[in-house]
């Protein structure tokens, strides 16, 4: 290609990719990159240094190290806990899980697992999760739904019941996945409570908080993760709502050797033992990116305080939407966001419909989801230029096309 080629071809790229930045998009859960990560993609692009074994990426390494550190501190771990960085949360969920497994089954990585092995789990629940299973060798039928109220979240109170179902069938709950938040709604299961469950009955607890444990850095939401220390492991992504492009997400565990023990093997090409802050032996990637540096970029850029600040914004966005759709006549909204996630329907028509030619303009973007078995639009705030004046352009041409 010559330079005027190459030029065209990423004006043409550019024009036709997704633009997250947009004011009107708020479909999926993906963030606006801020400058700081994007500088990050360019420093690892050409450096090129993979980090999971240290001696080939010892700076990447060690920044990794300490912001792994920091993640835990925000989740009430401390220094006994453990983590490390992976390519997106389904990869942190699967690696959470492969934790959870050897604590039930210490010999599984040698000998293979039992067929007997259960995971508790809402139907609402990442749809990761039922793959992990898979993956693991559990299969999707080892899935074992929870009861759950009409929006999704765990039913506390029916958990002895769940339980006792499960092991009187003659199975092993290998672990108890709670949302915060969930994937469809936004919405946040209790987790002190769930976590005082599964502490009194030895259960693992692991949080799926891919995308909603960046509250824990906005003063006026942590209340929503209380309890989050109490679990076992959790997951966090930081290319949600820590503004960092994808992907860059953690797997954090209470206890530090909970990961260690999930992976035991042994190359002789690699494994050198202490050389620094290998990371090769508690994950699944070898030649893994240099993911902490966008993490550590964006914290130094904007600060602890501008991050929270970030997502306690796009949360009050997402509740100046849900206030102005109360507003307008033929605006149903089944609850109250707790998060950046809102759900509506408009009219009693086909939702998928408005959604199709909402999307086909160009001018906005949203999801769907379904609630109850109830097709509803969906709308993720994330973009930082989303406000007012979109928020009305949105509800009006919404109830144009439902008209």
């Amino acid at each position: 290609m010559t330079p005027e080629a190459y030029a065209e071809f990423l004006a043409v790229y550019l024009d036709e990719g997704t633009r997250f930045h947009h004011p009107g998009h708020l479909g999926h859960q993906i963030a606006a990159p801020d400058f700081p990560a994007a500088l990050a993609d360019l420093v690892h692009g050409a450096a090129n240094n993979p980090m999971a074994a240290y001696e080939m990426g010892a700076a990447a390494a060690t920044v990794e190290f300490e912001v792994v550190r920091w993640m835990l501190d925000k989740a009430g771990y401390g220094q006994a806990g453990g983590g490390v960085l992976t390519h997106g949360g389904s990869l942190a969920n699967l690696t959470a899980l492969l934790a959870a497994r050897a604590a039930a089954v210490p010999d599984a990585w040698e000998n293979g697992i039992p067929g007997d092995l259960a995971l508790l789990a809402p139907e609402s629940a990442h749809y990761s999760l039922t793959r992990a299973a898979a993956i693991l060798g559990l299969g999707e039928r080892a899935v074992v739904p929870l009861d759950t109220d009409s929006l999704g979240r765990i039913d506390v109170a029916r958990l002895p019941e769940a339980l006792d179902r499960v092991r009187r069938a003659g199975r092993r709950p290998m672990a108890l996945v709670a949302a915060a938040c969930a994937t469809g709604t936004g919405l946040y299961d209790d987790l002190r409570r769930i976590g005082e469950f599964c502490a009194a009955n030895g259960l693992w607890f692991h949080v799926d908080g891919a995308h909603g444990a960046s509250a824990l850095l906005a003063e006026g939401h942590r209340r929503l993760l209380d309890g989050v220390e109490l679990a076992d492991s959790l997951t966090w992504d930081a290319h949600k709502m820590l503004r960092t492009s994808s992907l860059a997400a953690a797997v954090l565990v209470r206890r530090g050797d909970a990961l260690d023990a999930a992976f035991r093997q042994r190359a002789s090409y690699l494994f050198y033992g202490d050389q620094g802050f290998d990371s090769i032996g508690r994950t699944v990637e070898c030649s893994k990116a240099e993911l902490g540096l966008k993490i550590f970029l964006n914290l130094a850029w904007r600060g602890e305080r501008g991050l929270g600040e970030y997502v306690a914004r796009q949360y009050a966005t997402a509740r100046r939407l849900w206030e102005l759709a109360r507003e307008r006549p033929g605006f149903a909204l089944p609850y109250e966001p707790e998060s950046n996630i809102v759900c509506f329907r408009y009219g009693g028509g086909d939702q998928a419909a408005i959604r199709e030619a909402l999307t086909a303009d160009g001018a906005f973007h949203l999801t769907s989801a379904e609630i109850g078995g109830v097709r509803h639009l969906r709308a993720s705030v994330m973009a930082p230029a989303t406000d007012d004046k979109t928020l009305h352009a949105l509800l009006d041409r919404i109830t144009e096309l439902g008209g």
